[in-house]
């Protein structure tokens, strides 16, 4: 058994357009341990979001291994890729995509009940999550009465509720402004800490990832410490 909760080796990743081939990734090579966050930066277009699609098995590599909690993933079919996005990772976008028509509070209990859990443990652990981000007196709003920062608030409550070893979050806070971004960062960090879990976050902004364990930087299809 290694110490490590994602390990990447040698990944390739391999776009064909207009009769040429495009490479995003050569040799990629990272590893995140448990508790372990780890901010990943690079300008737009360098395959941040890609790099996330792939760990969080919504993409596939070229050629590669990812190994999360020392399970090799690449190699899985559809149905265990499916049980292990739902299980093992959790994932945070600049967009919240909350279910508009239901409250925060079932936003976050529908995806424990597809993962087998009863409405009222379900139920439990939504209200904890929620009432952790301080969002305790929202419970009961529907997305649209919600700010900006409180539905991405609800968003990272839901990605946390299945209990993932590993979080994921693409600009998580890059759709709201400084102050909100810095607030909603500050309860994300607070909330993956004492949970225990490893987390990698794409994002543009410096200040925020120089508040990570480690920074890595996106440049010509590596990965390199910033």
């Amino acid at each position: 058994m290694s110490n490590h909760l994602l390990r990447v080796e040698n990944l390739e990743k391999t776009f064909h357009q207009a009769g040429q081939d495009l490479n995003i990734f050569r040799g990629l090579n990272m590893s995140i341990e448990a508790g372990e966050i780890v901010a990943l930066v690079g300008p737009s277009g360098a395959g941040k979001s890609t790099l996330l699609q792939m760990i969080g098995l919504l993409d596939t590599p070229t050629s590669g291994k990812i190994m999360i909690d020392d399970r090799e993933a690449t190699g899985l079919d559809e149905v265990a890729r499916t049980a292990m996005r739902r299980d093992t990772i959790g994932f945070i976008y600049q967009f919240h995509n909350l279910l508009p028509e239901f409250s925060a509070l079932e936003n976050v209990v529908l995806p424990q009940m597809v993962a087998g859990k009863s409405k009222k443990e379900a139920k439990e652990r939504a209200t904890k999550l929620l009432g952790a981000l301080g969002l305790g007196a929202r419970l009961d709003h529907r997305p649209a009465r919600l700010s900006g920062g409180e539905q991405q608030r609800v968003a990272i409550a839901r990605a946390i509720a299945n209990k993932p070893r590993l979080l994921l979050a693409d600009e998580p806070t890059g759709n709201l402004d400084p102050t909100t971004s810095a607030h909603v960062f500050e309860m994300l960090i607070e909330l993956v800490r004492s949970s225990g879990i490893g987390m990698l976050i794409a994002t543009h902004n410096l200040d925020l990832a120089d508040q990570m364990d480690r920074v890595l930087e996106m440049k010509n299809g590596q990965l390199v410490s910033y």
